[in-house]
């Protein structure tokens, strides 16, 4: 997926992907340790995702350019 902003917060690249519905949503989701970056749990909601970056969530994986 590729950006035009020098990052994206997690919680909105969640819902920006279509894999969660709402705010609350990617919020709960992260909260429940759910979502990886670079192949580690993620928690903090609103982490910095820079390009080059990989999200995993569910069966899903994107990486960030």
């Amino acid at each position: 997926m590729k950006i035009h902003t020098p990052f994206i917060q997690l919680n909105s690249l969640l819902k920006l992907l279509g894999w969660v519905e709402t705010g609350a949503d990617a919020n709960n989701v992260i909260d429940a340790g759910m979502v990886k970056v670079n192949g580690q749990t993620e928690t903090r909601r609103r982490n910095k995702i820079y390009p080059g970056m990989v999200v995993a969530f569910e069966n899903k994986q994107v990486t960030i350019e």
